[in-house]
């Protein structure tokens, strides 16, 4: 629809009058309502270009009525059809509405000498409208896979690669459960639950640990507007995790057992009590760390049977219960056990899976440290710090920091010599936090 000179609408009513139609007989013959053709006279409503034409062929205008129509002006230098100068190359900025709509601006690369800041090249508003229940349905069915493919896509790739997706499908599920009947509303807003979970897990990864609980917090109220209680109980899980990256091990254990009380779903229980078991191993605490693992242990396999879409917690770590029995054991001191633990495990892990095999090499080259296998856990750092580096893995970098401090007593090995120069360029330039399991 083009918008048109203020002029249009009184030359409308102009020549109408002058050739003796009424209102009501010129909407007959151009097909549109008398009060609209009213509001366009009066300047308040906007013809589309067909209506235009139509107007101007009943009226026997010659083209006057359509050349009022405002058509943007071309940059002389511009080519029809060619791209703006700017390449693309600007910021771009979208606001997400609580209800679903969605503002995106588009701006100059930087601006002009006589402005202030760049100006605005592009501008898209967006409103959602009601949609039939079988349409909600296939769009559910799609935001499922692309909730799968996020947590694909964050196994190969850094946060900044995922968080846009995330944040955007959890903002359009957010308005979609909105306006739909209870049973769609309620499956949008626990899809949107999911998606910001793993927004906060991403935000963990990069590293910031304030918009992580952020997002934790939006699981929550997501969940519970849902109706989904086993989500609610996971973000209480989160914030357990959180807690054990800062080396809070009691916050750790009480979130935990917390988590476990409120969770119905044996999936949910079972990592409640593998993270109690890590609070415990952090404090050293080793009888209640072993009976928490040896809950979890009862409880894992029938755990394992589950909607692999939807599933909470790590999916890519095969074996969760041994790596998460691996990292208690190495904390209480027992090194060997865990990397026994941990070699049984590494080659099942998906190739593409780099953060979750990042994770696991870190925690074995840690073990093997310990154990004083420096050889072969020199060997075992190379690939973690390249797919740290390839997942800007903030909770990686933790761990190399560990691993670091652990070889450095052992300078004058030739491979530690070797491997402490690839650490150092891994971390360089992040910040300084301790790590757990992740």
């Amino acid at each position: 629809m083009a918008p048109v000179r203020p002029e249009f609408g009184p030359e409308l009513r102009r020549l109408r009058t002058a050739s003796g139609m009424s209102l009501a007989q010129l909407a007959g013959k151009v097909h549109c309502s008398r009060e609209y053709l009213s509001k366009i006279e009066r300047g308040i409503g906007t013809p589309g270009d067909r209506l235009a034409r139509l107007c101007d062929a009943k009226l026997g205008a010659g083209g006057a009525l359509v050349a009022l129509l405002r058509r943007p002006a071309r940059d002389s230098a511009e080519e029809p059809g060619s791209l703006p100068a700017t390449g693309g190359s600007g910021p771009w900025s979208l606001h997400l509405g609580t209800d679903g709509a969605a503002d995106f601006t588009a701006c100059d690369p930087a601006p002009r000498a006589d402005e202030r800041v760049p100006a605005v090249a592009a501008k898209w508003a967006v409103a959602p409208h009601g949609t039939p229940a079988d349409s909600t349905d296939e769009a559910l069915t799609v935001f499922r896979e692309v909730y799968r493919q996020c947590r694909t896509l964050g196994q190969c790739s850094g946060p900044a690669a995922v968080a846009p997706m995330s944040i955007a499908a959890t903002a359009a599920l957010r308005g979609l459960g909105r306006g739909e009947p209870s049973r769609h509303r309620a499956a949008a807003l626990r899809l949107a639950a999911r998606f910001a979970e793993y927004t906060g897990w991403m935000a963990q990864e990069a590293g910031d640990d304030s918009s992580a609980r952020w997002w934790t917090g939006q699981t929550a109220g997501l969940a519970e507007a849902g109706g989904d209680a086993e989500m609610t109980a996971y973000s209480l899980l989160r914030r357990a995790e959180l807690a054990l990256y800062q080396d809070d091990s009691m916050s750790t254990v009480e979130l935990a057992r917390a988590a476990g009380a409120q969770a119905r779903d044996i999936r949910t229980r079972t990592l409640a009590a593998q993270r109690e078991a890590q609070g415990y191993a952090l404090m050293g605490n080793e009888s209640p760390c072993r009976r928490a693992l040896e809950r979890a242990t009862e409880m894992a396999e029938p755990a394992e049977a589950h909607d692999d879409d939807l599933t909470l917690g790590s999916t890519h770590l095969p074996d969760l219960t041994a790596f998460v029995t691996a990292w208690c054991l190495r904390e209480l001191g027992e090194a060997e056990e865990a990397v026994a633990l941990l070699d049984s495990g590494k080659h099942s892990i998906a190739p593409h899976a780099l953060r979750a095999r990042a994770r696991h090499g870190a925690r074995l080259a840690l073990a093997l440290a310990d154990a004083g296998d420096v050889e072969r856990a020199c060997a075992e750092t190379v690939p973690v710090v390249h797919h740290a580096m390839t997942t800007d893995s903030t909770t990686v970098r933790a761990d190399l920091r560990q691993l670091r401090s652990s070889l450095a007593t052992r300078r004058k090995h030739p491979a530690v010599r070797d491997t402490l120069p690839l650490i150092a360029a891994s971390l360089r330039g992040n910040p300084d936090t301790r790590g757990g399991s992740g």
